[in-house]
């Protein structure tokens, strides 16, 4: 053999399985993405925009959401999931002119096996809710704290998702609305080869103090893919409200987040 064809010979024995490697390995990485309390660490960046705010429905609110997702393992039987979410916000006409800030903060642990059972997994532990926002009309100035739990089954390219939380006020500001929320989030996908992810979820909250409820549900695709070395996965859903009280968004909004993977 000569060497011209031993080279191409040994380039095309050594791409193969490294290209089979990427593809399974995003395929992967796109399974754990859809499991809340997966072995991952994981840092996504969440951008909303939502419109038709407050009861004259002229309100416009955008949203970055960075929800870094650490894994800490206690033993060799579970592990402990931190979820956090910050928001940084800018609202026109939501109340009464414009507020630009960082929001409330949201901090959950989650105490899980790490291993499934019949391809069921679970979690549960705490949930706080931080006062961190800079402007009194982009949080509540409440101290919060309750119970969170997930529960995920994994069936071949199949996840379902039911994730959920109560948070009530215990301290914070005496004049401004205790809270006393209930949060479902309810979440069906598929995982596509090539690292691939089309699903639907439903986020509803039930206010429990004020007898109100909000929900919005959306489509959702999303991409695991490489860029100089950084693995990452991109995402767009377009979602609707389709339960709404006189302060909450309204019609459709937009969803993109970019997740970085390590």
């Amino acid at each position: 053999m000569g060497l011209k064809k031993y080279i191409s010979s040994l380039i095309l024995s050594v791409s193969l399985p490294m290209a089979a490697f990427a593809e399974h390995s995003s395929d992967d990485l796109a399974k754990k993405l859809a499991n809340p309390v997966a072995s991952l660490i994981s840092v996504p960046f969440q951008f909303n925009y939502d419109r038709n705010i407050g009861a004259n429905e002229k309100g416009v609110r955008t949203t970055l959401n960075i929800q870094p997702v650490l894994p800490f393992e206690l033993s060799k039987d579970w592990n402990l999931i931190s979820r956090t979410i910050f928001s940084v916000m800018d609202q026109k006409d939501v109340v009464s002119g414009s507020q630009s800030g960082l929001g409330d903060t949201v901090q959950t642990f989650f105490l899980s096996p790490n291993k499934s059972n019949g391809g069921l997994i679970w979690g549960m532990g705490p949930v706080f809710l931080l006062p961190t926002a800079t402007d009194e009309l982009l949080g509540g100035e409440k101290w919060g704290v309750g119970p969170s739990a997930v529960l995920i089954q994994q069936e071949g390219s199949y996840n379902l998702v039911l994730l959920a939380n109560y948070i009530k006020s215990f301290a914070g500001d005496k004049n401004r609305t205790d809270i006393s929320s209930a949060f479902v989030n309810p979440v069906v996908s598929k995982n596509i080869p090539g690292g691939w992810t089309l699903g639907v979820q439903l986020e509803h909250t039930f206010d429990l103090k004020n007898e109100e409820d909000t929900g919005v549900g959306s489509a959702f695709i999303s991409k695991v893919t490489q860029i100089n070395g950084q693995t990452l996965s991109f995402s767009l859903v377009p979602k609707y409200w389709y339960e709404t009280t006189d302060n909450s968004a309204k019609g459709f909004g937009l969803r993109g987040s970019i997740v970085f993977i390590f």
